[in-house]
């Protein structure tokens, strides 16, 4: 209605000399000049109404998508730098030409297609990416933030096997609903120190490199998941696996990599 409105404004000021604070004045007192010209020509009226808000939304768009450019093109020029521990876990060769590395939730449905995707790209580049796995459990997500636990506790003792167990909650997500007994079978089906497990899956240690990842997410702009860094280069979202060949094919135009 304010967008008619203006735009009634602006036509009675093209054809005389009132102002337009007077016309405005003038509508607000008798708004039914508004609703007569309506009710006496409702298709002209939402015709008009529909172009200006598809225009609207045609902007928008058009605005989203060059600020989505502009956000890509930054990114490599000026790619993410994501902490690399010590001691972080790696599937594929360290020193892999492609690190990709997750920010993810172990009970999130989108980072199940996300884990897939991941796969994909570790078969298809074999040998020429690395594969890091950080967390960003979601507090709407109850399961979440123990899996993540579980995986860094394991992950103490056996770097394989948190990898198996990342890949077991991930094929069998659904099963998360049963809460920890099932984390407690994957575990046990693993054949994993349940003893130094219970010790360590609320430890400080554990509880901090989580928190430190979370902290990282933040930092890169991530708020769901997964969100993704391609030598730096952000994806938020689980986009398809064309979607990374793209951006490595123009990682190697662009000479960053060569594969």
């Amino acid at each position: 209605m304010k967008r008619l409105l203006s735009l009634v404004v602006l036509l009675a000021m093209t054809v005389g000399c009132t102002s337009k604070d007077d016309i405005k004045k003038m509508m607000k007192e008798n708004p039914e000049i508004i609703t007569e010209a309506i009710e006496a020509n409702p298709e002209k009226f939402i015709d008009a109404l529909n172009n200006a808000v598809k225009n609207a939304q045609e902007g928008q768009s058009k605005k989203r998508e060059e600020d989505e450019k502009k956000a890509l093109e930054d990114s490599f020029n000026n790619p993410l730098q994501a902490e690399i521990r010590p001691d972080e876990s790696f599937r594929g060769p360290k020193d892999a030409p492609i690190t990709l590395i997750e920010y993810s939730d172990f009970e999130c449905p989108f980072c199940s297609r996300g884990f897939n995707t991941v796969m994909e790209l570790m078969e298809k580049y074999k040998g020429k990416i690395r594969f890091a796995y950080k967390h960003l459990p979601l507090s709407f997500h109850p399961q979440a933030m123990p899996a993540s636990q579980y995986y860094e506790a394991i992950r103490l003792q056996d770097p394989e096997k948190a990898w198996q167990f990342h890949d077991r909650i991930y094929k069998d997500q659904r099963k998360l609903q049963n809460g920890e007994s099932f984390l407690k079978s994957v575990a046990k089906d693993l054949k994993v120190d349940m003893n130094k497990l219970a010790k360590d899956v609320n430890s400080e240690a554990v509880k901090k490199r989580i928190a430190d990842d979370m902290e990282e997410a933040a930092k890169f702009g991530f708020q769901g998941t997964p969100g993704f860094l391609l030598n730096g280069v952000p994806v938020k979202g689980a986009y398809p696996t064309a979607h990374f060949d793209s951006l490595i094919e123009e990682l190697k135009k662009r000479g960053k990599i060569s594969l």
